[in-house]
């Protein structure tokens, strides 16, 4: 399991949300707008004006709001004598995942993912982040047992991993970060899941990096469970709540 101490203050944010937060709805127009240009693959040349008439506004007002996202570091912007350079920088990507998955919800309802992944091993740290009385307390309460103190890893190609980062932002159960022994520990959403037959849970620690690798917690020992070893394919369903 990758570790859920968090080094980062209780109450400040991720970088994405950092760097999203307080984005108006006329510059998600505009970061729309230029992800359909093709600006989060590869830079788009255009002027201010184009983009505000495309956007339904002045050329004044999109030229403030394309200042405000680069400060922001939502869009790397490289200005020329009449036209510029613009790419969507990966926490504008973020945003409009997130957008995209409150409206699939609305239109779809809960979302479910299943795929086929292969068993792996992790660092090992796993039975001394899940036994610590924080988190336990919170996981006996919120998922209704207690975990087995460690995860299972599982290994995802690079198709799934795709899906599985859209899932990051799916509705899920939320474990808090705490403070102990003068240490901080960071929060993670948990999802309802299943592997082979065995229920559990997909867990995501709030400052986990994108990886092929997804990790499960159980109130029994998976790998014995299952049974599975290191390269064992394994069946996986996920499930927003």
């Amino acid at each position: 399991m990758r570790p859920l101490r968090n080094p980062r203050p209780l109450g400040s944010e991720s970088p994405v949300t950092a760097a999203t937060k307080g984005a108006k709805g006329p510059e998600i127009v505009i970061l729309r707008l230029l992800a359909g240009l093709g600006a989060g693959q590869s830079p788009v040349t255009i002027t201010s004006r184009e983009i505000g008439e495309r956007a339904g506004t002045s050329q004044q007002a999109a030229d403030r709001h394309l200042v405000a996202l680069a400060k922001r570091g939502l869009i790397n912007r490289q200005l020329a004598a009449r036209r510029q350079r613009i790419t969507l920088a990966p926490p504008a990507m973020e945003l409009l995942r997130v957008e995209y998955e409150q409206y699939r919800r609305i239109f779809e309802g809960p979302g479910r993912l299943a795929f086929e992944g292969e068993v792996a091993s992790g660092l090992g740290e796993g039975r001394y982040y899940l036994s610590q009385p924080g988190y336990v307390l919170q996981f006996t309460e919120r998922l209704g047992y207690t975990p087995y103190p460690g995860t299972l890893n599982v290994r995802v190609s690079a198709t799934e991993r795709d899906r599985l980062d859209a899932a990051r932002h799916w509705k899920g159960i939320r474990i808090d970060g705490f403070q102990a022994a003068g240490r901080t520990f960071g929060g993670a959403t948990c999802f309802v899941a299943r592997l082979g037959t065995h229920p559990c849970h997909w867990i995501v620690p709030d400052r986990t990096h994108h990886t092929d690798v997804a990790e499960f917690i159980a109130p029994e020992f998976l790998r014995e469970g299952l049974p599975a070893k290191d390269g064992d394919k394994v069946s996986v369903t996920i499930e927003e709540v």
